[in-house]
């Protein structure tokens, strides 16, 4: 049968571009702070027969028959997700991060509802209310920003506008952030001007999970997570909740937003739960979070300014305006020399955002592949040194020696 002939033979033009990609991944740093890589069990149960299931509807209530499998698989990635975040309810069917966010709006909102999130400028996501996004044509949002001294979020302004506001939710979280949330304090907010506490917690909950950061479930509503940024999953969502949103919250999911969940994307979040919960992956977390403090305190020491001073996280803003260059070319002449990061705007940004002051890194992707805190040095280095010349030849250079830290994959 065809269908059961290698890739390469049945289709070598695909197969030739996974190649690729992978070669690519292979020579180079991937430090975008949106990935990371699924680890071989991931990959395996995603690449499985469960990819053909068709299973609308939840565990035991299903439209489709034939499910009694896919039901069981459901009920363990549930568990163990229950059992590593110490969640009172678990939705594992969201195709994606964006869309278990769609779904906290759809189970607690209704189109005009007021929304306070961190604007975009300074850390938030698109999903928070940006006008280019549904969430801004669909909701009022009102943005609170960092400090402009401390480049930290200010809890006393953001109380003070939840009280002159009073939002149905109140957002926490962000994707250029890079420090610890208080999230008691929000926590406290959300009850005094009596509304839902969301966190995105996208970026946090892979740390969390590996005892880096605090978890902010026993503090939020709910808390929406990306299994793919930071936990080594497969791209999708998760949803954690208290128990009394389970009802808005699986309608919002089933069948407000999306018909059939991914089955074999399930299967690999459970593996990926599981594997969060080992000795090994602790270690990992420790490691992304350890070379992304050691690179952004690399970068202070040769001149440059980490937005707030730091970070606590896997990822770090920072200004490269002194090595006289705009976040896009600093981010084209790394990609020259072997490093991809993300070109970023400061809070308070005066440069267009096409072009950005700065660039955002993220460690999780490195880490995964065998760079450790102590090559963090030898990365500074080349990133400086990438930067600082628009000279192909010296790029060709520090492409032949970035390719050779860590394993990859």
């Amino acid at each position: 049968m065809k269908g059961n002939e290698p890739l390469a033979t049945v289709d070598p033009e695909i197969s030739g571009l996974i190649d690729a990609e992978h070669r690519r991944r292979m020579s180079s740093l991937q430090m975008l702070a949106a990935e990371t890589l699924a680890t071989p069990a991931v990959r395996a149960a995603v690449g499985s027969v469960l990819a053909d299931k068709y299973a609308e509807g939840y565990p035991g209530h299903r439209y489709h028959g034939g499910s009694e499998v896919v039901d069981e698989v459901e009920r363990i990635a549930v568990q163990r997700a229950r059992d590593l975040f110490g969640a009172e309810y678990v939705n594992v069917q969201p195709l994606s991060w964006a869309l278990a966010n769609f779904a906290v709006y759809a189970a607690f909102a209704q189109p005009g509802d007021q929304v306070l999130s961190l604007s975009l400028r300074h850390g938030g996501h698109q999903s928070h209310g940006s006008r280019a996004n549904l969430s801004g044509r669909w909701f009022s949002v009102l943005n609170y920003e960092v400090r402009r001294d401390t480049e930290r979020v200010d809890y006393d302004r953001i109380r003070d506008l939840a009280l002159i506001h009073r939002p149905r939710i109140l957002v926490a979280g962000g994707t250029g952030y890079s420090r610890t949330w208080d999230f008691a304090a929000m926590r406290t907010i959300a009850d005094e001007a009596d509304c839902i506490l969301w966190v995105d917690g996208a970026h946090l909950m892979g740390l969390a999970a590996g005892g880096v950061l605090s978890s902010p479930v026993p503090y939020a509503d709910v808390v929406t997570v990306s299994t793919n940024k930071v936990m080594r999953g497969p791209r999708g969502g998760l949803l954690l909740a208290r128990r009394a949103h389970a009802d808005p919250l699986s309608r919002a999911v089933y069948p407000f937003l999306q018909g059939a969940p991914a089955m074999h994307s399930i299967a690999g979040k459970a593996v990926a739960f599981a594997e969060s919960a080992t000795p090994s992956y602790r270690r990992y977390a420790a490691d992304v979070a350890a070379s992304a403090a050691a690179i952004a305190d690399g970068l202070t020491a040769r001149g440059m300014r980490v937005v707030s001073g730091g970070t606590d996280t896997h990822l770090a803003v920072v200004d490269v305006s002194s090595l006289g260059v705009t976040g896009r070319e600093a981010a084209r002449r790394l990609a020259a020399s072997g490093v991809v990061v993300d070109k970023a705007v400061t809070p308070f940004d005066t440069a267009p955002v096409t072009d950005g002051s700065a660039i955002r890194f993220g460690t999780s992707s490195i880490t995964a592949g065998g760079v450790v805190p102590a090559d963090a040095p030898a990365i500074v280095d080349a990133m400086v040194a990438a930067m600082s010349t628009d000279d192909s030849h010296r790029h060709a250079e520090l492409a032949a020696e970035v390719a050779q830290l860590g394993d990859s994959e």
